[in-house]
């Protein structure tokens, strides 16, 4: 089977595996070794269809992006033209890591240009998403390492992704045996999560960061900034925590976002509990106000992996830690609030006497005791203005 990519053609399917369409006598080969099998995409600057590299003896298959602008005017077209272009480079710079396509050809064949890259298969999470439902907070968190390194490799090559979301994430589904090898070290597995579509990169230069330029992405998952033209690194981080959040609940960003309070209301609507640590990683993430949000993927990464001190047995449950007043001679751990005010006091009143040291003459002693009341007093009313409650005398 093969497909004519003339986009003149009237019957562009043929049965046969020639060299030329039946119908329009075009060239079924790009640079006489990609055969086109059916297509599989087209929107206004262009095609894409699955395809087979017949040049190989396995005869992999592949994916052609033919560059077809059907929008009229002189800057659009050539706007499209940049972006088609900009694509091949940066699948060129980046396509090495194993969850972004690699780059196997860029020419131009009968005036048109085309774009071939590997076939990644799999479902992208927007199907996935319809097929089974919500995402749980075990999956975000692994969706978010798996993402955010990638995302990672990106911006340490001033890459800023600028289109991510659920259709440009795909779950690398065959099983590739021997494992498919990117780059030193770094193999493809299946189930990895594959970042696609880098027709919305953006090189970055200090220039560029000062610079505004279009507004380009998904209106539901752009960042505030991005919608002015003027995309940052941190911008993929709020498209990242917008597509989480949609994963979660079911629902489009826009229907998780109130207005008039200016304030997300994504927790209203998720389908299964989420943790505080996890919802206050994904508010950060979706900070409005840029300086606000995580900088780097780093930061992320970083609270998304903080040590917890429990055991890691997943047969016990985790219960509400409830505060005890101590037993008397018990060790105990105080609360953190405590110990920086037990370090203030001691800031002020030296260490405690230690049973072998002597005991301060009555004099003293009654000059220290009218010192520390005064102390204790105003560490009292520090302890009620942060743990709510002064603690009453002989409790």
């Amino acid at each position: 089977m093969s497909y004519c990519l003339n986009p003149n053609c009237p019957k562009p399917q043929n049965t046969n595996d020639g060299k030329f369409c039946l119908t329009c006598g075009s060239k079924l080969l790009l640079k006489e070794r990609y055969r086109a099998t059916k297509p599989i995409g087209q929107g206004g600057f262009g095609r894409t269809f699955l395809a087979v590299d017949e040049d190989k003896p396995s005869k992999p298959c592949c994916v052609i992006k033919q560059f077809y602008p059907q929008a009229q005017g002189t800057s659009t077209v050539q706007k499209a033209v940049e972006l088609f272009n900009q694509e091949a480079m940066r699948l060129d710079e980046l396509g090495k890591h194993p969850q972004i396509p690699e780059l196997l050809a860029y020419f131009t064949q009968d005036d048109r240009q085309y774009l071939v890259q590997e076939f990644i298969d799999g479902q992208n999470l927007a199907e996935e998403l319809a097929e089974k439902g919500a995402f749980n907070e075990l999956q975000i968190r692994q969706l978010l390492n798996d993402l955010l390194s990638v995302l990672q490799f990106c911006h340490v090559r001033q890459v800023i992704h600028r289109d991510i979301k659920p259709e440009n994430i795909i779950r690398r589904r065959s099983p590739l045996s021997p494992p498919l090898k990117k780059g030193e070290g770094m193999t493809a597995r299946e189930g990895d999560l594959v970042l696609v579509d880098f027709g919305a990169s953006k090189f970055v230069t200090h220039t560029a960061l000062n610079r505004t330029g279009t507004s380009i992405g998904s209106p539901e998952y752009v960042a505030p900034e991005q919608m002015r033209g003027q995309a940052i690194f941190a911008s993929d981080i709020y498209s990242l925590g917008a597509t989480c959040v949609h994963l979660l609940t079911e629902r489009s960003p826009f229907d998780l976002y109130d207005i008039n309070n200016d304030t997300w209301i994504w927790r209203q609507y998720v389908k299964s509990p989420v943790s505080e640590e996890l919802s206050s990683i994904l508010d950060k993430m979706l900070q409005s106000i840029p300086a606000r949000r995580y900088q780097t993927t780093d930061e992320v990464l970083r609270d998304l992996n903080k040590k917890s001190s429990l055991p890691n047995n997943p047969t016990l449950s985790v219960k509400p830690i409830t505060t005890l007043p101590p037993k008397s001679g018990s060790a105990f751990v105080k609360n953190p609030v405590e110990k920086d005010l037990e370090e203030v006091k001691t800031t002020f009143l030296g260490s405690k006497p230690q049973n072998n040291q002597a005991k301060p003459s009555n004099q003293s002693a009654a000059s220290q005791s009218s010192g520390n009341s005064k102390i204790d007093e105003e560490l009292e009313e520090l302890r009620a203005k942060y743990l709510g409650k002064k603690n009453l005398p002989n409790s």
